[in-house]
């Protein structure tokens, strides 16, 4: 069984719920017979709801740029998987190397995002990889089996 290959689209911090909006529909515009692969958009968490709302019907995803690892509770800025379904998300980028470097999540982080995304019915989109360093100290495949594994 040979699997679609994935396009996927980070738009992280950019683009005001309009715009977000606009390039959500002209992308499912142009998007329209993608059936040789899946197509996953993961605009702000400002705009999914938008983004989502705007693609319906078509064949593209709308996907989180994060998921929390709790259902609720006093998690300040988080977004939990229930929060994410019920606007019609499907899937959640988990380990993203700026969430890796910028904001210090570890691996056994980054594993209870996934186990959340998991549980949820999200579909984890699980990014892997290695530092400037490491990849110049030729570690590359060592840090990411250590990922995976973790």
């Amino acid at each position: 069984m040979s699997r679609r290959p994935l396009i996927a689209g980070n738009w992280k911090m950019h683009l005001s719920l309009g715009e977000a909006a606009a390039l959500a529909r002209a992308l499912a515009a142009s998007c329209g017979n993608c059936n040789d692969r899946e197509v996953m958009i993961a605009p702000a968490f400002t705009a999914l709801a938008a983004v989502a709302e705007a693609i319906k019907g078509s064949a593209i995803r709308v996907g989180a740029q994060n998921v929390a690892w709790e259902r609720e509770g006093a998690f300040t800025g988080e977004v939990s998987p229930p929060m994410l379904t019920g606007i019609g998300v499907e899937t959640a980028i988990v380990g993203h190397s700026e969430r890796r470097q910028i904001f210090r999540e570890d691996d056994t982080m980054i594993n209870r995002r996934l186990l959340a995304a998991l549980a949820a019915g999200l579909v984890p989109v699980l990014c892997i990889g290695e530092t400037l360093e490491e990849r110049e100290a030729e570690r590359t495949f060592a840090v990411l089996e250590g990922q995976l594994r973790s």
